[in-house]
């Protein structure tokens, strides 16, 4: 069974009968609960089950949860955890606590679920820290270049309690967002239809001189300036007809972002350049989750770490066994179906990337925006730190053999 015949079981038209019946919270939930392929029937059973456990009392407290383009489909190809979350907080608090889960854009896309998460609109929201940065620009404390070595080195600094120091506290405080829990890849180069005939990408110096997307992060323009990579600011809705048309080479974003957002059949290349990240995180509105009595409180955070949790081993399966970014490629993946090629470039070109672009050797690029979120965050030396954290494990650790803490206790 490939990918698509999986997903593809059940159709919208259907999905939204059965939410018509059962509200969209319930149906998702019960979607995503589902191994295999769907059927009109069984979401249906599900969905009533769902629904009657979430409603055999009355919720204290209701959150919206604004998941951008997210639903139950996509969160199968891309692990970010949203719906885990959902499910298990609602199971955890025994219904005092009530998701409505509202994704596909309808409530708030990848640019505006910040936004409308500090502005009180939406309660928790999923987007991209990189499209979230617009709102909230300490969370480009993130996207310093080649400060990960590997996806590894993202979910140690996570679920590091020095994480709450450096990331979590000072986004708080700034921006009135608790950071809850994120998905681990990083970017690289997206390449369109036009290099579709061309050579595998194999050396840094090909793409130099190629044009495009760039996400809203401020210190992820910095690093693609500095590798001639001419960052273009495209909607990520928009990015789709960009690269169908040739209007840019390719996007930088990550591979598990091609697949769920449907990409896979205008990006011939997945270039795996990994020059800084492509987190898909959860947050939730800090009034919010202060407003909450302390038992609902530990409940947050205790589904927050499950869904971590559930999100570092899924995403890892999915990259190979869904999305098909590995070498060999398994088939049946989605980008084994839609040709798309991926491009591990040698150690030596990561190397020759990194030299050229991160603050460690070339720090004066970044220095502008080094000090505003050293500022921000008490005068902590942001990048050093993280760089240290980031190396405490080697830098070709398997991602899912990392170790999961509760970073909120010491």
């Amino acid at each position: 069974m490939t990918v698509s015949d999986k997903l593809n079981g059940i159709s919208r038209r259907d999905l939204f009968r059965v939410a018509g019946q059962y509200g969209m919270s319930s149906t998702l939930m019960a979607a995503a609960s589902f191994g295999g392929a769907m059927t009109l029937s069984g979401l249906a059973r599900a969905a009533e089950s769902t629904y009657e456990k979430r409603f055999a009392k009355e919720a204290k407290h209701t959150l919206k949860f604004g998941a951008s383009g997210f639903n139950a489909r996509n969160l199968l190809i891309e692990r970010a955890g949203a719906l885990e979350f959902a499910r298990d907080l609602e199971s955890r608090t025994d219904g005092e606590i009530r998701i409505e889960f509202i994704g596909d854009n309808q409530l708030c896309g990848q640019l505006s679920c910040v936004k409308k998460t500090q502005q009180g609109i939406v309660d928790i929201y999923a987007a991209s820290t990189q499209n979230s940065a617009g709102g909230a620009p300490y969370l480009n404390v993130l996207d310093y270049a080649f400060m990960f070595p590997g996806r590894a080195s993202q979910y140690h600094f996570l679920y590091s309690p020095e994480s709450q120091r450096i990331l979590r506290d000072p986004l708080e405080k700034r921006h009135g967002l608790k950071f809850l829990f994120s998905h681990c890849e990083l970017r690289g180069i997206q390449l369109g239809l036009k290099w579709e005939d061309k050579p595998t990408v194999d050396k840094l110096e090909t793409l130099f001189g190629t044009k495009n997307r760039v996400t809203g992060t401020q210190l992820g323009r910095i690093a693609m300036q500095i590798l001639n990579l001419n960052p273009v600011p495209i909607a990520w809705e928009e990015t789709l007809d960009g690269l169908k048309q040739g209007l840019i080479d390719g996007a930088e974003t990550w591979a598990s972002a091609v697949a769920y957002a449907n990409m896979s059949p205008v990006v011939s290349q997945a270039v795996d350049l990994k020059f800084f990240c492509g987190t898909e995180h959860t947050s939730m509105s800090a009034k919010v989750f202060d407003g909450l009595e302390g038992h609902l409180q530990d409940a947050v955070l205790e589904s927050s770490y499950l869904a971590q949790v559930h999100v570092q081993a899924a995403n890892e399966a999915a990259l190979v066994k869904t999305v098909g970014f590995s070498d060999p490629q398994m088939p049946g993946t989605l980008f084994a179906e839609h040709n798309v090629r991926p491009a591990f470039l040698p150690a030596d070109q990561i190397k020759m990337a990194e030299e050229m672009c991160s603050p460690e050797f070339n720090p004066e690029p970044w220095a502008q925006w080094r000090e505003r979120l050293n500022g921000w965050a008490g005068g902590i030396d942001t990048y050093t730190e993280i760089h240290r954290i980031a190396r405490e494990v080697p830098a070709d650790m398997l991602p899912e053999n990392v170790e999961p803490r509760r970073w909120w206790k010491a």
